[in-house]
């Protein structure tokens, strides 16, 4: 498969929403919805035992679905299934990132402070209760950039 593209032909993409699988859909909901602020836009059902779950917050979306029928589900999550959720990265656009990190810290949620990524990115990394990991993030400004790269002594 050839990285150039020779044909003027696009796919035109609006969006993406990506589905994750968890082990207790109302604890999901609690947290995407409660705390992270996301809203119930589409469900096979009205609830409470969701089958499949369309969530919004802004221009994100978010699809969810229990990894077991209902009538299947363990008493426990499977750790070998959910030990590979942290293989998949959430990245949220977030303008303000320690407002951000007020919020979650204020909720009870364990999180690390915010950092600067090499590439100019301020980060905020957590996990839901599945073990997804997710990143809040927002460009920072070039100044911040060089101080990051000053103080970490980063050399490209």
């Amino acid at each position: 498969m050839s990285t150039t593209t020779t044909s003027k032909i696009t796919v035109d993409i609006r969006g993406l929403a990506p589905l994750i699988l968890v082990f207790d859909i109302q604890r999901s909901l609690q947290f995407y919805c409660d705390v992270l602020g996301f809203k119930i836009v589409s469900s096979d059902n009205a609830g409470p035992d969701y089958g499949w779950l369309l969530l919004s917050s802004g221009k994100t979306e978010l699809m969810m679905e229990p990894i077991y029928p209902k009538d299947q589900k363990p008493v426990e999550p499977d750790a070998l299934r959910t030990a590979h959720h942290r293989d998949t990265v959430l990245y949220f656009g977030c303008p303000d990132v320690d407002a951000a990190y007020a919020h979650l810290i204020a909720n009870g949620i364990d999180v690390k402070e915010p950092r600067i990524a090499y590439y100019g990115m301020k980060q905020l990394y957590l996990t839901d209760p599945d073990g997804y990991l997710l990143c809040f993030q927002w460009p920072v400004s070039q100044q911040a950039i060089d101080e990051w790269k000053k103080r970490y002594g980063f050399q490209p």
